[in-house]
């Protein structure tokens, strides 16, 4: 395992230590016309060394579901202690582009810092030493001799997690730019696996605003059951696929609906069934629909108001419950906490009433 950099007190000076931004005056590696770089440049996207910290490759497509529209907010997950990965390894840059950066550094000494972690820029003399020259560090980081030009691999570099650029854990990743053989993954803590991915577009899942139909409309009446119920292929699978270039690593993130979890917005309700959760029915739908001449059944997904609203409607609470489940290279998969994505609507409630003769 390669030790984490600790820069020597007299090269400081040629460092720049940033968090969370690159130098401003930075360039994508190789980006010059000898060495055109290998992906998009510049920005906030691709190898690029003006992209920030929190750049990555990572490539994210939603294959399947979510027709119905984009969520107003992304799934909680149900265990609150559980969260994506805060930070990762990457390929950023061949031998030639590394060569590119440092060259432009001997031309402008002052500017085009390389950024070599999340948090630290290298000048001329540590790139020089370390990349071209292969000058041994005081401190055991390893140093590769004239790039590792003619090598088959890439040099690595950490990158945040961009959903969580606030979080402590996202500038984890500070081992300095250093070399991978093609065709393998380095045995370092927060390497890349299938996982990783997958639980990187566990956030990335997008799933349909949650808003039940309801039988009657418009008002529901004290007592007597308001129907609520789903369509089968409202709520269908959401996959989502990571994939990692240039590493064969990808994973497939997917969320089915399970459960429907209503809130009447008042204590003064009865939820059917009592528990409040109305699972999914084979065909995908939840619930039943409402048929005339039901009014007085008891529904099998549905709320029971027992006071009128008084003029200020209550609000309902629907919670679809997703389960999470993963698939990836090398035959990896697993589960994932389930997630929960809910919706509130207006309910009017009003009271019927009757004269006795």
């Amino acid at each position: 395992m390669r030790k984490p950099l600790k820069t020597p007190l007299t090269l400081l000076a040629t460092t720049v230590l940033t968090l969370g931004a690159w130098p401003t005056a930075a360039h994508a590696f190789g980006e010059d016309t000898d060495h055109p770089p290998a992906g998009p440049s510049g920005g906030a996207s691709g190898n690029s060394l003006t992209a920030g910290a929190t750049a990555t490759s990572v490539t994210v497509e939603q294959v399947s579901g979510g027709k119905s529209g984009s969520p107003a907010k992304p799934l909680a997950p149900v265990d609150p202690n559980w969260k994506p990965p805060a930070c990762w390894y990457e390929p950023v840059a061949t031998s030639e582009q590394v060569k590119a950066a440092t060259d432009r550094l001997k031309k402008n000494p002052n500017e085009n810092l390389v950024p070599v972690t999340p948090t630290l820029s290298w000048g001329e003399q540590l790139m020089v030493d370390n990349y071209e020259k292969g000058k041994p560090q005081s401190d055991g980081t390893e140093s590769y001799k004239n790039f590792n030009i003619g090598k088959d691999g890439k040099f690595w570099r950490g990158v945040a997690n961009p959903d969580m650029k606030d979080d402590p854990e996202a500038y984890d990743c500070q081992e300095t730019l250093f070399w991978q053989d093609a065709g393998t993954i380095p045995k370092i803590d927060n390497a890349p696996t299938p996982e990783v991915l997958a639980s990187y577009a566990y956030d990335k899942v997008k799933v349909p605003d949650t808003k039940v139909e309801l039988k009657p409309e418009g008002k529901s009446t004290v007592n007597l059951p308001t129907w609520i119920w789903l369509d089968k292929g409202t709520f269908e699978d959401v996959k989502v696929r990571a994939e990692l270039p240039g590493t064969g690593l990808w994973a497939e993130t997917t969320a089915k609906p399970v459960s429907l979890h209503l809130e009447p917005g008042t204590g003064d309700a009865t939820t059917f069934p009592a528990s409040g959760e109305c699972k999914v029915n084979e065909d995908g739908s939840i619930g039943t629909p409402y048929t005339k001449g039901s009014s007085k059944q008891d529904p099998p997904c549905g709320i029971a108001y027992l006071r009128a609203t008084g003029g200020k409607p209550f609000q309902l609470k629907a919670s679809i419950t997703w389960e999470i489940t993963w698939e990836g290279s090398g035959n990896t998969g697993g589960d994932l906490p389930n997630g929960t994505f809910d919706g509130t609507q207006d309910v009017n409630v009003q009271e019927i009433q009757s004269i006795n003769r």
